[in-house]
């Protein structure tokens, strides 16, 4: 194939004629962010070029594109010997900024707010490029290797890790607000037919209509809303370990009060009391999961609450934002890939078809991270001690195998990502795969309420705009003319 239209409208999985020079990065869906990748994997092997990180950023659209294969096709030839290619980039990178004005408005368009600091923050620091994730300064890795959730959770809540007093203190608060008002737990039990992300978003709306109610007109106070948070990060787990016990067929066996969060959690959720393996995974899970900075769904619970809507409506609105299958419900669709997949030996020709269709192979590529999501560690050393103990490593290998058949696409920022081992623990745990969301909603309750606190202590409404591009000045028919 020589037509690099063709090229891109086979890699995109599209018409030819719908390539065109307007045709941007994002402006369609099926040009997202993976097979954006995809296609520069299809360069890469159609020129016998390497496009590094900047061009990746530049060939942004088909104008781009067009630009820089005209050019390596005219070096090629040897009739430009004296272009250098940092030139066709250069002209590509001026296009590609050109392109992103608005005919009407001259404003510049960000579709998705890609690249948009739209505040300032202390919670979560992200370097994407060095695979860096800290929590207040703090190391994810040591984080995850050291500390409890509970100590976790106080530090993103209250901005530091607690001493012993204030470590005792936080867990009796934890302890004391599991106990779920009646009519929710009622609610719970009768939406044992649903999935557990639709009950656990019904059940945490409602939970605000049994909250102390404010005097009308009046706003959550930043210390109403740290003390809701702080009921929302016990009630959760509990929701959702008590609606995965209803549909059971059994009734929720309550924790002891000494429990941890972990041990709290699992007793509800299997009916028994966990094994140390499971209380350590767990523990591990909730704490990589705790927070990642701006995402969709920390992004809609700021929106919620800068609103003045107050915490429980925000972090109704964050777990209504997760459950989508971009967004955390991918976690959910990873564990399919194991069946898919089969073996190891198949996991190659698997990768090969999903590219070929212009599909995305699930628990790989990330918004922010260029590199390993620093997470993945974590979650897999866990994989392999529960597979060990479990005497079933199929899964851990088919995973792996997958991934080493993406390696082409790690140096492109598509590597493994936070979702890729948390479905297989939570199977090896005999846990359903449709609980692999609302588990990891459990560990990010935490961000939200921090990242919610953090809005409302120096609130600004958000609102930002759409640039208007459809027809304008229309005169109105009347009935008879239409």
């Amino acid at each position: 194939m020589s037509n690099v239209d063709q090229l891109i409208a086979s890699t995109l999985g599209i018409a030819e004629e719908r390539v065109t020079d307007g045709l941007e990065y994002q402006s369609i869906k099926e040009w997202d962010s993976l097979r954006h990748v995809s296609l520069m994997v299809a360069i890469e092997e159609e020129y016998g070029v390497e496009v590094d990180d900047d061009l990746v950023l530049t060939l942004r659209s088909v104008a781009d594109i067009r630009e820089y294969a005209a050019t390596l096709a005219t070096l090629a030839a040897g009739t430009a010997a004296g272009t250098a290619a940092g030139t066709a980039v250069q002209e590509a990178r001026t296009t590609a900024e050109a392109a992103t004005k608005a005919p009407e408005s001259g404003r510049a368009v960000h579709r998705g707010l890609e690249g948009i600091a739209f505040d300032r923050t202390t919670i979560t620091r992200i370097d994407g490029t060095a695979g860096i994730l800290e929590y207040r300064g703090y190391s994810i890795h040591d984080l995850a290797g050291q500390a409890s959730f509970e100590e976790v959770a106080h530090l993103l809540v209250h901005g530091e890790l607690p001493d012993a007093a204030a470590l005792e203190s936080f867990a009796k608060q934890l302890t004391v607000a599991r106990e779920l008002p009646a009519p929710v737990l009622e609610l719970a039990r009768s939406l044992a037919h649903a999935h557990p992300m639709d009950a656990l978003r019904t059940c945490v709306s409602a939970l605000g209509a049994y909250a102390p109610r404010r005097a009308h007109g009046t706003d959550e106070s930043i210390e109403e809303a740290r003390r809701t948070g702080i009921e929302l990060i016990a009630q959760i787990p509990m929701l959702v370990a008590a609606h995965h016990a209803f549909r059971s067929g059994r009734e929720p066996l309550w924790p002891d009060e000494d429990a941890t969060h972990a041990e709290a959690f699992l007793t509800v959720l299997l009916g028994e009391k966990p094994g140390p393996a499971a209380v350590r995974f767990i523990n591990k899970g909730f704490i990589v999961h705790a927070d990642h900075s701006s995402n969709a769904s920390a992004f809609t619970a700021r929106v919620a609450i800068g609103c003045r809507a107050g915490m429980t409506a925000a972090v109704t609105a964050a777990v209504a934002a997760f459950a989508g299958s971009v967004h955390g419900g991918a976690a959910e669709r990873v564990v399919g890939l194991i069946d898919r997949v089969g073996s190891p030996r198949n996991a190659e020709a698997h990768v090969a078809e999903l590219q070929g269709r212009g599909e995305p192979v699930m628990g790989f590529g990330h918004r922010v991270y260029r590199t390993e999501d620093p997470r993945v560690r974590h979650l897999r050393s866990t994989v392999v001690e529960l597979s060990e103990e479990r005497g079933d490593g199929t899964g851990l290998e088919i995973l792996d195998a997958v991934a080493a058949a993406m390696a082409p696409y790690h140096r492109h920022g598509v590597a493994a990502n936070v979702d890729l081992y948390a479905g297989l623990a939570y199977r090896l745990l005999g846990l359903p795969d449709d609980l692999a969301v609302p588990l990891f909603v459990v560990g990010r309750t935490a961000g939200w309420v921090a990242q919610a606190l953090e809005q409302q202590s120096n609130n600004v409404l958000i609102r930002p705009l759409l640039d208007y591009v459809g027809e304008q000045d229309r005169g109105y028919p009347g009935t008879a003319a239409r």
